[in-house]
């Protein structure tokens, strides 16, 4: 017996997204699970709460020197989080 209905999961997966409107909360868990990723180890650690609300990325960090030079090339980190994730998804990054 022949299915029809045979197809990759990846396809499965990607219409229940679209279907159920997840494809927006599925790129802020990419973002933010991509933060190492983009900005190292040594940032990721000093990293204590990362979350999205808006198109902003909200970063707290429990180093100000590092805040500073974070904020100082903030767009660069946005064009490479974006980069990353495939599609534009934050606008904005604060630094708390």
């Amino acid at each position: 017996m022949k299915r029809t209905n045979d197809r990759p999961i990846k396809e499965a997966i990607d219409e229940m997204v679209k279907t159920f409107h997840l494809e927006w909360k599925m790129n802020e868990v990419r973002v933010i699970a991509s933060w190492e990723k983009v900005m190292g180890k040594t940032v990721a650690n000093r990293t204590t709460q990362i979350y999205m609300r808006h198109k902003k990325l909200f970063v707290q960090l429990n180093s100000a020197s590092l805040r500073e030079e974070l904020f100082n090339a903030r767009d660069k980190i946005v064009k490479l989080v974006n980069e990353e994730v495939g599609v534009n998804v934050i606008e904005e990054i604060v630094f708390a």
